[in-house]
């Protein structure tokens, strides 16, 4: 015979059901309800990779019959898109490849390295620039400009005089004028140039870099990317250099260091984690990007996203060999990832807790 749950009894149970044991634990009903969320979310981020994988496993034929989903059951794998794209093509991938690797790694590097320094310049020193200053530097960038387009003149002879009529006047004139910018007008300015559409720039730098020859070359697309991402690093970084306790830095200078010692071995290494987290972001920014690429580059400097954009053809997108490309792209990116996973979170952290 089964006797019927006292109140005290139904209590004890909805009790164990959702009230959770300690702090450092969930109730099992609160678990599940979270474990069940997690695992539907991570089906829906996972499974464009899935669809991508086995797109890569299948032929032409198999593609143009519908949605298969399940290889050995729906479909037979084959690696022949892997073939193609692998031995196939030979230089015709590896080219584009290394250059992407080359272009994200050594833009990113130079684009950390500068814009951490001008990041910690701007929250350590107070800058005042003068107006007429920044005036005559665009005078003297728009007469070079228009010497080479118009006048015909070579660069080398309008950078030369461009930068000799500046000093000239920053010497001479500049002090008589008084109006000035400061810390927080440059770091508008800096956020200012991401917040530009970069198609509104791509003319003028495809003109730049033909008249000096440097188009469809590495040194271009480096130039440009860390343009592109240098205000993204200052930014960040920015915030970072703000949460070391200036105290650390003014018992060391008072004991003798320099303000470049100070710099790269008391605030780099802390704020390594925030360092790290940048990097990922204007590498991975650099490693996507398609419309620069599409314009400075058309053979011999050659990313990954021209090529996988290429393999839209006459007779439609060939998604066979698109999705080995895709993968191929994105392998460095998740290895990256993983490798830096507690770097990346402690930055993440300290960003959140900052704000």
């Amino acid at each position: 015979m089964v006797h019927p749950q006292s109140p005290e009894e139904r209590q004890g149970i909805w009790k164990r059901l959702f009230e959770s044991p300690d702090l450092n634990s969930l109730a099992p009903a609160t678990k599940v309800l979270v474990y069940t969320l997690l695992t539907f979310w991570s089906v829906i981020v996972l499974f464009p990779l899935y669809w991508v994988i086995i797109t890569s496993l299948k032929l032409p034929i198999q593609v143009d019959d519908g949605p298969d989903y399940l290889p050995f059951i729906d479909f037979a794998p084959s690696l022949h898109a892997w073939r193609y794209i692998l031995f196939d093509l030979g230089n015709d991938t590896l080219r584009p490849y290394v250059n992407s690797v080359i272009i994200a790694s050594v833009s990113t590097a130079i684009a950390v390295l500068f814009g951490a320094m001008a990041a910690y310049a701007l929250v350590r020193v107070r800058f005042e620039i003068k107006l007429a200053s920044i005036g005559a530097f665009v005078v003297s960038v728009m007469l070079m400009i228009t010497a080479v387009t118009v006048g015909g003149v070579q660069w080398s002879v309008a950078l030369a005089s461009g930068l000799a009529l500046f000093v000239l006047f920053v010497v001479t004139l500049n002090r008589r004028f008084k109006r000035s910018v400061g810390n927080n007008d440059i770091q508008f300015w800096f956020i200012s140039n991401r917040i530009l559409p970069p198609v509104v720039v791509v003319l003028p730098i495809y003109i730049m870099f033909q008249q000096v020859g440097l188009l469809d070359t590495r040194v271009a697309m480096i130039a440009t990317y860390v343009a592109v991402n240098l205000p993204i690093v200052v930014w960040l970084m920015r915030d970072f250099f703000a949460a070391v306790p200036i105290d650390l830095e003014e018992s060391a200078e008072i004991d003798g260091a320099s303000r470049q010692r100070i710099f790269w071995t008391i605030v780099l290494p802390l704020t390594k984690p925030g360092l790290v987290a940048t990097s990922l972001l204007v590498f991975i920014l650099a490693w996507n990007e398609y419309l620069l690429a599409l314009f400075i580059s058309t053979a011999n400097a050659q990313t990954m996203p021209l090529l996988i954009s290429a393999q839209n053809a006459t007779r439609g997108p060939q998604w066979w060999y698109m999705s080995v490309l895709i993968l191929l792209m994105i392998g460095p990116v998740i290895i990256l990832s993983v490798l830096l996973q507690k770097q990346i979170a402690r930055g993440l952290l300290v960003g959140a807790v900052k704000g």
